[in-house]
């Protein structure tokens, strides 16, 4: 019992002493302040110093250094960016070329470049602090700080559609002022006149060889051309960081109305088809019927011809071929085109047009696969090989094409009123409720008038009984398809787990179709909207 006790004191005594230690050695008894704890800044400017990584294992951690709160510093002092940046003759273009590197032209070894980093900022900062300024930090633990204090909210930008036209429109369309070709015989840059690319197809994210970054060659031609213009107190884009890389500064960006259309001797309606190669590998009786192209409507819809034209504008086949290739990235030439989650390929762009508040409430039910042995191949192949024979020009090519899409009338079809039921009625809960009468033709003509001014869902409801699958979904375009029963007949179906029973399918395609539509009425928690109780 007495050992008990000793114990029990000993314990008291251990937590006694615990408590005055943290209370006594806390940094406020003895005046020490503590550090306040700090909210990082958000800005769209920041650009983390690591150029010492191509040494080797970096020391201190990175510095987050703020552009454009320098640049400002400087405009202030009627300096600009060659107080910083040095600029060198472009061999290739003949042209001063402002390196995007601080103070040097080249990375030489890593003392040189710490050096150029130590005493140019640092030296900086003591002269703007001897003549009384605000300034930066002088110490190393205030550049290279463990501690995030600002926080990044850059975001992309790229050249679409509309910044195209206005920057074609202010060069007075002169395509040689931006787009350029190398020529590997005489190493220089040179304009080749329809075969312009984006700067992406030669610039990629990092520099290879003769090719700069896309980065460096997006800034040095971007920044050094609005600067140009600017000097001559004319109106131009921006050349700090905010002005393109802040997303409350990239809504201000105005968007241009009636863009014609770009002008690359591209076809305005053609073949998707396989290679010369290809096609001679290929037995002609196992080929799929051929695709019509409407190349220009195509267009209309899309931002950037990078949408489909993902490497190079040149025909899909060239990287793409039924085998798949290097320059293809091993997708083959089926996969490009029907793979049903990815946005570049035909099927998968269409696929995310569903998702639009129109369609979605017919196509949310439908599990995003990719077709196999059905009807829907002929949507797309219309065109009997056989019409097709070896290589034809692009002039005959585009009237055949424009004949095969003629022949399909962008028109929603359904049936007539009078084969239409007005109203279904829906008895799955006749035990408790009234038996649900459901607006049928009212609710095939409101999804009807949904899609009507769009054409690509016209043209893929072009048969009668089409719209009537998005609640008939795995059933044929039918006027009277199978009722519902017929296949949630049972809550639960051990060989397709998946599958609903009546009562559940009925539910989730109502309550699912009203949501993702925004229909508000009635609420899918107001079960006596729809079934009334029985009396």
């Amino acid at each position: 019992m007495e050992k008990g006790r000793t114990l029990l004191r000993w314990t008291g005594i251990s937590i006694a002493v615990a408590m005055v230690l943290i209370v006594t050695t806390s940094p406020a008894v003895f005046g020490i302040k503590t550090q306040p704890k700090v909210t990082p800044e958000i800005r769209a400017d920041i650009i983390d110093i690591d150029s010492m990584t191509v040494f080797g294992k970096l020391e201190r951690p990175t510095v987050s250094y703020l552009h454009q709160r320098h640049t400002e510093a400087l405009e202030k002092k009627n300096k600009d960016c060659a107080a910083c940046h040095l600029s060198e003759n472009d061999p290739q273009s003949g042209k001063q070329r402002m390196s995007t590197k601080f103070m040097r032209l080249k990375d030489t070894d890593r003392q040189e470049v710490m050096d150029i980093y130590h005493n140019n900022c640092i030296g900086c900062h003591k002269e703007t602090r001897a003549a009384k300024e605000k300034s930066g930090p002088l110490e190393c633990g205030e550049c290279h700080r463990p501690q995030l204090t600002v926080i990044s909210s850059w975001q992309p930008i790229g050249m679409d559609k509309s910044l195209h036209y206005r920057h074609s429109k202010a060069m007075d369309n002169k395509c040689e002022t931006c787009h350029h070709a190398y020529n590997e015989k005489t190493k220089a840059l040179f304009y080749a006149k329809d075969q312009e690319g984006t700067c992406r197809y030669c610039h990629g994210s990092k520099t290879e060889e003769n090719r700069i970054s896309l980065r460096q060659a997006a800034h040095i031609a971007c920044i050094e051309c609005h600067r140009e213009i600017t000097a001559k107190n004319e109106t131009a884009g921006p050349f700090n960081c905010n002005g393109c890389h802040e997303a409350s500064q990239q809504k201000l960006i105005e968007k241009a109305k009636d863009i014609p259309r770009m002008k690359r001797n591209q076809p305005d309606y053609v073949f998707v088809k396989t290679s010369a190669s290809d096609t001679e590998k290929v037995n002609p009786l196992t080929r799929m019927e051929l695709v019509p192209f409407n190349h220009m409507a195509h267009e209309k819809y899309n931002d950037s011809c990078r949408v489909c034209h993902h490497a190079a504008l040149s025909d899909c086949q060239q990287c793409h071929s039924l085998q798949g290739s290097k320059d293809g990235g091993g997708v083959t030439l089926e996969q490009a085109m029907h793979r049903p989650n990815v946005d570049q390929s035909c099927i998968g762009c269409h696929t995310s047009q569903q998702a639009e508040p129109s369609c979605v409430g017919c196509h949310i039910s439908f599990e995003i696969k990719q077709p196999q042995g059905t009807t829907s191949c002929a949507n797309c192949h219309m065109v009997p090989k056989s019409q097709i024979v070896g290589a034809m020009p692009k002039e005959q090519e585009k009237m055949m094409a424009l004949e095969a899409l003629g022949q399909r009338d962008a028109v929603t079809r359904t049936y007539a009123d009078e084969e239409i039921p007005e109203t279904v009625t829906i008895k799955t809960l006749s035990d408790k409720y009234e038996g649900v009468k459901l607006p049928h033709r009212k609710i095939i003509r409101t999804m009807v008038d949904k899609i009507e001014n769009n054409k690509l869902a016209n043209f893929f409801h072009y048969e009668k009984g089409t719209v009537c699958q998005g609640c008939h979904h795995n059933s044929p375009a039918a006027k009277t398809p199978p009722k519902c029963i017929s296949c949630h007949s049972k809550p639960f179906n051990a060989k397709d787990p998946f599958k609903p029973g009546m009562i559940a399918a009925y539910h989730r395609q109502c309550m699912e179709c009203h949501k993702s539509m925004g229909i508000a009425k009635p609420v899918a928690t107001n079960c006596t909207a729809c079934h009334q109780k029985k009396l």
